[in-house]
C-alpha cells in the first residue's frame, strides 16, 4: 500500500532529498544531483509517494504554482516537473489521486480564475495521462486548438526563455538534457499501431530519445474537474473501475514526468 502526500519543499529533509534524487538516478542518463537540488529549489513543493508499512519514499512530483497573464488575462498554472514512480509500483494510483485532489483545491482558492496544468513531456507516459484525462488540451490528435497552443507558446517564453523552436514547438535544453533511460518508457512497433496518441507523441517529439520536451497545457478550472476528473476519481476512492468516457486514466499512463 502506498500514501501519497504533498509538501513543502522547505519541509523536505536532506535524507528525503537524497532519495527523491536516487529514484531520479534510476530513471535519467544525466542527473547531477546540482542540476536536481536546483530544479528542486524552484518549485513550491512535492508529491513524496511513500510505502505505508516502512515510510520509504518510492515516488515523487514537484510542483510549481505560477501566476501569468495568458492571453492578456491572469491566469493560474500548476507545472509538473520531474516525477517518478520506483517501477515495482507502476500502475498505483495513489500520486494521480493526490495530484487530482491538489487540482481541485487549488481551482476553489480562485474558482473565477482560469486555471490550467502545464507540463513538458520526454516520454509519451505522461503525455498520456494528458490525453486520457482533459477534455481541452494541447497539443491533442485530430484537434488544432489553436488558442492553447499559444498560450503553450506564451508559458514557455516565460519560464525557459529562447529554449522553444516555433517550428516544431519543442523544447531543447542542449547535449545535456535529461534522457529517460532505455528501460522507463520504449516505444514499440506494436504500441505505435494499437496506440494512436502514443504514435501522435513520438509524431511530434520524434527526438524524445535525445531528451527534446513536448510542452503541453490542459485547462483544469474548476468546471472541468467537476465535470471530467471528479467522476473517475470518486469511483478511484471507492475502489471502482473508472467509466470510459470520463477521465480514463489508464494505468500504463501513471503520474510521472516520462
Amino acid at each position: 500500500m502506498l500514501t501519497t502526500r504533498y509538501q513543502k519543499v522547505n519541509t523536505l529533509s536532506v535524507v528525503d532529498i537524497a532519495r527523491m534524487h536516487a529514484l531520479f538516478e534510476e530513471n535519467y542518463a544525466f542527473s547531477p544531483l546540482s542540476t536536481f537540488i536546483n530544479d528542486l529549489e524552484k518549485k513550491d513543493g512535492a508529491f513524496i509517494v511513500r510505502k505505508k508499512s516502512t515510510q520509504e519514499i518510492v515516488g515523487f512530483s514537484t510542483l510549481g504554482i505560477y501566476t501569468f497573464k495568458l492571453g492578456g488575462k491572469k491566469a493560474k498554472g500548476l507545472f509538473s516537473g520531474d516525477t517518478i514512480i520506483d517501477r515495482n509500483y507502476w500502475g498505483s494510483r495513489s500520486l494521480q489521486n493526490a495530484f487530482a485532489l491538489k487540482l481541485f483545491w487549488e481551482a476553489l482558492k480562485s474558482p473565477l480564475t482560469p486555471q490550467y496544468w502545464l507540463l513538458i513531456s520526454k516520454g509519451y507516459k505522461t503525455y498520456l495521462l494528458l490525453a486520457r484525462n482533459f477534455p481541452d488540451f494541447y497539443p491533442q490528435r485530430g484537434n488544432a486548438q489553436p488558442e492553447l497552443k499559444d498560450l503553450v507558446t506564451e508559458y514557455c517564453e516565460a519560464m525557459f526563455p529562447g529554449k522553444l523552436d516555433h517550428d516544431s514547438m519543442l523544447l531543447d535544453f542542449g547535449d545535456n538534457a535529461n534522457c529517460l533511460k532505455d528501460h522507463v518508457a520504449a516505444i514499440t512497433p506494436e504500441m505505435r499501431a494499437a496506440d494512436p496518441d502514443i504514435a501522435f507523441f513520438e509524431q511530434r517529439n520524434p527526438s524524445w530519445q535525445r531528451g527534446t520536451e513536448l510542452p503541453c497545457i490542459a485547462l483544469a478550472d474548476l468546471k472541468t474537474f467537476l465535470t471530467f476528473v471528479w467522476p473517475f476519481l470518486w469511483k478511484t476512492l471507492l475502489g471502482k473501475k473508472a467509466a470510459p468516457q470520463a477521465g480514463t486514466a489508464q494505468a500504463e499512463a501513471q503520474a510521472r514526468r516520462a
